[in-house]
């Protein structure tokens, strides 16, 4: 069963749109457990990455949908995020928190049903691919398909992802055991990297997405030997 949250201040378009969920799942066999917040802030208040899709209305008392979407980000780098609107000129905004999609009201269960599916796809795409990183805001869900890399300084780790950084404690050695699941390598004692964001290799510099990180001289031949491997499709 897939938890499903809407944030919406409206109780009839919360409503509707739980309406909708429920037909939806019935009509492609799913089951769906659906959380009502009726504002952003009960909505993030000890907030748990355990949901699949979140719908989040943008206008609303206390603190806004967009605002909201910001600070769930933190929290959540995986989680599908569709917005409900009736002022589509958001949409380009949305961007900024990698929304999936927009839902304009009055939502019809047409558009409801494509932009669900759509999400649904994603979190599917996602759901194998996730870590969870413990950072001073609690627990933050990771896709690690927008992961860089991984950097290590003054016992902090860095996680870079395309939309951010994600700070945290720990040791290097630990997360490298984990993403080696997902095909990430050590170039140096201070960097792991996802090699679907490596653009090149010169000489003893690496480049990750446009970030340039060094190749140790001890590592180099095993990185470059386990790279053109993950090219070749060994081990993937």
């Amino acid at each position: 069963m897939k938890n499903i949250a809407i944030v919406e201040d409206e109780d009839a378009a919360a409503e509707l749109l739980t309406s909708y969920i429920v037909k939806y799942g019935k009509a492609y066999g799913n089951e769906f457990n659906v959380v009502r917040f009726k504002n952003a802030v009960e909505f993030l208040e000890g907030y748990k990455a355990v949901y699949t899709v979140v719908f989040m209305d943008i206008q609303m008392p206390k603190m806004n949908g967009m605002d909201a979407a910001v600070e769930l980000r933190k929290l959540d780098k995986a989680v599908s995020l569709i917005f409900i609107t009736n002022m589509i000129q958001y949409a380009q905004k949305g961007y900024e928190v990698d929304a999936v999609s927009f839902l304009v009201k009055p939502v019809s269960y047409f558009d409801f049903s494509m932009k669900f599916r759509k999400a649904l796809d994603i979190s599917v795409l996602n759901e194998e691919r996730t870590i969870i990183v413990k950072n001073q805001g609690g627990l933050c869900r990771i896709s690690t398909d927008k992961l860089m890399y991984v950097e290590i300084i003054s016992h902090r780790l860095y996680y870079h992802l395309v939309d951010g950084v994600v700070e945290v404690t720990g040791v290097l050695s630990a997360v490298e055991k984990e993403l080696s699941a997902y095909g990430f390598l050590r170039c140096n004692k201070c960097y792991i990297v996802n090699p679907q964001f490596v653009v090149s290799v010169k000489g003893f510099n690496v480049q990750v997405g446009n970030s340039v990180l060094q190749i140790s001289r001890p590592r180099r031949a095993a990185f470059l030997s386990e790279l053109a491997n993950w090219y070749a499709g060994i081990g993937r």
